[in-house]
């Protein structure tokens, strides 16, 4: 068994957020930072806010965690009273290295996953999640890739079985993957439609940034269209 991958889950704790249904069970395999937290007015010092609402966001992610924790996964939360969410995610992100956040929607039983591979820059990063995550059960997992221009059919070819290979080695069987090419002009476009035949979406981080990739294209636009989870693989941290 591979070990457990660390996947960021953030939850406006205190605005009715909650771990959607299915999300517990797709998560079962996961090492999971439970983010639970509150954007404050500019003018409401953090700590004034704490004492106002500490006590309910706790109660809250509590339940959260036991739901998680409940399902196989194992836990560990964070409660932050913050003025810049987008800010308050990339920081977190980068203190517990995540190997993915996850854009949560709910989902039913998780039979097939899309696998949406861009290029060789995280392939191992990817064969780590989707190894960790889903290397024990029983569920389809789908290569999806959108060649860029110039990209031959052999090209992709070469990236798949490096994949494959990669998955292979952390304990996926072969069989149990396919893949899927398409050559459609935009890639957030192809895999959102693509989407609509599977669980789960699997896709790496492309833009520099967290805050600009959980928030904005093209994962909140494959996330918006597909209305399943989607997990966004990120770049692994810079060397000091």
């Amino acid at each position: 068994m591979p070990d457990r991958p660390t996947v960021l889950l953030p939850i406006r704790i205190l605005e009715g957020e909650s771990v959607p249904e299915g999300v517990p069970e797709l998560l079962a395999n996961a090492h999971v930072v439970l983010l639970g937290y509150h954007v404050i007015p500019e003018q409401t010092a953090a700590g004034q806010a704490r004492i106002q609402f500490e006590d309910r966001a706790d109660a809250k992610l509590e339940e959260l965690g036991e739901t998680l924790a409940d399902a196989g996964a194992t836990v560990e939360d964070r409660l932050v009273f913050t003025h810049d969410g987008q800010t308050t995610i990339d920081r977190v992100n980068k203190e517990v290295d995540a190997l993915a956040i996850l854009v949560p929607n709910a989902v039913g039983d998780v039979e097939d996953v899309l696998v949406a591979v861009r290029g060789t820059v995280g392939s191992d990063r990817l064969a780590r999640l989707v190894a960790g995550l889903f290397g024990d059960r029983d569920l389809g997992v789908t290569l999806f890739h959108v060649p860029e221009a110039g990209e031959s059919d052999a090209d992709a070819t070469t990236l798949f079985e490096g994949l494959i290979e990669r998955l292979v080695d952390s304990g996926l069987e072969e069989s149990r993957i396919e893949t899927q090419v398409s050559r459609d002009a935009d890639p957030a476009e192809a895999i959102a439609g693509a989407a609509a035949d599977f669980d789960a979406v699997v896709m790496g981080e492309t833009d520099p940034t967290v805050v600009t990739y959980f928030f904005g294209m093209p994962a909140d636009q494959v996330a918006e269209r597909f209305l399943g989870p989607v997990l966004v693989v990120q770049r692994p941290p810079p060397e000091a």
